[in-house]
């Protein structure tokens, strides 16, 4: 069994393929490293400040207004959740702000 020297043309080199994905893999490796231990926990205390002191700002407020308006929970817990989710979204867009500006 004879090959055409246009057969061998004609067929996908997988090794040269998987080397050059590779090396662009490398490539894009060296241009941006991984952030350090040290950088992802102070990123992860930074977004759980950010909800936990939002929420903690709902339920003070909820309370001043349950002790001023006579409820017992009903501010307290509805701003609880209130803090809760601007916490969330204010963590959210702080993450997006954080990817941009590794990336760019």
């Amino acid at each position: 069994m004879t090959t055409n020297a246009s057969d061998e043309k004609a067929k996908p080199n997988h090794m040269a393929h998987a080397a050059r994905r590779a090396a662009a893999d490398a490539k894009r490796a060296g241009e941006d490293p991984e952030p350090s231990l040290g950088r992802r926990l102070g990123q992860i205390g930074v977004l759980g400040w950010t909800i936990a002191m939002s929420a903690l700002a709902g339920v003070l407020t909820g309370r001043v207004l349950d002790r001023f308006f006579g409820t017992r929970v009903l501010f307290s817990a509805a701003l609880l959740m209130v803090g809760a989710a601007c916490g969330l979204w204010f963590a959210w867009k702080w993450m997006h702000g954080q990817q941009r500006s590794t990336h760019d």
